[in-house]
């Protein structure tokens, strides 16, 4: 099908004589006309980028609806805006279908189209114009038809993710029917699951399928797909009944959403196809983080943390692959798990494997809880400095010059700093179980 939007694009380039950008209605490139002659000023910053990236940026996303084109039924201009990067002037070309915009077609106008008439309010159109519009209708209804069928895998697959161990095997056997007769994928090829954190779910009258390779059906999840809520107090059943489950068991109550992309593997070891697309979506409008809460170990920033109110940006996880569909509830928790830890742990990401993890793979696994009583008077706000120094000494295997170089301070204030920890918290970094305690305690909190 992905043909058939190139062979469209191309007639209306041919039609008009200016090279022409299909993009999604989240500004995923879906196909281009080539671009012809000498002057590289057509190529401005904005094409370039959406060509090079298959996605323009929210910040274009945001500049290019200011004009209305969510709303347009008809051709609008565009001026070119150099500050923004816009070169040229464009045409934007709505592409509709039933009264639903699934995306736009733009014209990059090299002066040639300055006089072309659009149309509207009486006036007839170019019969370029027309013939551009028709096109686009034909689009429009492709579009709808994808939009359709990911919204009907988006559904079957949701099923098989939040399914319990009675009704996985048949909520795995209609995701399979429907990947046969939709996508032609036999089921039985190599899989995997891949978990960006947070989505925006908020947009639910179109699946969240953009044209990526490999990308066979992805489903948002609201309110996490399972996370535990941090956040928020837990009842004492929750700590009983085990919060976090992998093989079934139920986790707490979510509160972060995420999105659920399923991805066609060339092995079930080759998660290369997984990291493109995570990679991808990451890029996305709906793709973001959310302020961190106050209380925990800051966010880090390269390998060391930043501080307590920096934002938390989005992160990926890669499950492991799998050829069972019915596995895929358990790939779904260990990509979950990944992406928990590559947003608490920068250094893991933006996208990180689950078996890459390390530590975490452990910790995420844990219910539910809050923060031991001996650790919760570091994880205040008022004491961020010694919870960095604390989780960076710890990280360096106690190591005090290792330590002091990568925090940039003087050994003596490091040993200042780290007797005020024990004085805060009554543990002894001596002791191997104190420390063990204050390390997994420090990590937790970050998830």
């Amino acid at each position: 099908m992905r043909g058939d939007y190139q062979q469209l694009v191309d007639e209306i380039s041919a039609a008009l004589g200016a090279p022409a950008t299909l993009e999604d209605r989240d500004f995923g490139l879906i196909a281009f006309g080539a671009h012809e002659g000498e002057d590289d000023e057509v190529m401005d910053p904005v094409r370039t980028r959406s060509i090079l990236q298959r996605r323009s940026s929210a910040a274009v996303r945001a500049w290019f609806e200011a004009f209305g084109i969510a709303r347009a039924k008809s051709p609008l201009r565009i001026p070119p805006d150099p500050a923004a990067g816009v070169f040229r002037g464009r045409i934007c070309l709505p592409v509709r279908h039933r009264g639903i915009v699934h995306g736009y077609v733009w014209l990059l106008d090299d002066g040639h189209l300055s006089d072309l008439a659009l149309g509207g309010q009486g006036a007839p159109a170019d019969p370029r114009i027309a013939q551009a519009m028709e096109t686009a209708a034909r689009i429009g209804a492709l579009l709808a038809d994808e939009a359709r069928a990911g919204t009907e895998l988006a559904d079957l697959l949701r099923e098989l993710l939040v399914s319990g161990p009675a009704g996985r095997p048949a909520a795995a056997a209609a995701l399979g029917d429907a990947l046969r007769d939709t996508l032609r994928f036999t089921p039985g090829g190599p899989l995997t699951l891949v978990a960006v954190l947070p989505w925006d779910t908020s947009d639910t009258d179109t699946a969240p399928l953009p044209g990526l390779p490999g990308l066979l059906a992805a489903c948002g999840l609201p309110a996490g797909g399972g996370l535990p809520d941090t956040t928020a107090p837990q009842p004492p059943e929750a700590a009983d009944t085990g919060a976090h489950h992998r093989a079934g068991r139920p986790r707490a109550a979510a509160a972060v959403p995420a999105l659920a992309a399923l991805v066609r593997l060339r092995s079930t070891g080759a998660l290369a196809p997984a990291r493109t697309v995570a990679e991808h979506l990451l890029r996305s409008p709906r793709a973001g983080g959310a302020p961190a809460a106050e209380g925990r170990p800051p966010a880090r920033s390269g390998s060391r943390t930043a501080g307590s109110a920096a934002p938390r940006p989005g992160a990926a996880g890669i499950g492991s692959g799998t050829s069972e569909l019915a596995e895929l509830t358990t790939t779904w928790q260990e990509a979950l798990d990944a992406a928990r830890a590559a947003r608490a742990e920068p250094r893991l990401g933006p996208v990180a494997q689950w078996d890459a993890i390390g530590s975490y793979r452990l910790l995420t696994g844990l219910p539910a809880a809050a923060p031991d009583p001996a650790v919760g008077p570091l994880l205040a706000p008022a004491h961020t400095e010694l919870a960095r120094t604390a989780e960076a000494f710890l990280d360096c295997a106690g190591q005090a010059s290792r330590t002091a170089q990568l925090l940039g301070i003087h050994r003596q204030t490091l040993y200042y700093r780290l007797g005020r920890v024990e004085k805060l918290t009554g543990l002894h970094l001596d002791d191997g179980e104190d420390r063990l305690l204050l390390h997994m305690a420090l990590k937790a909190a970050r998830l």
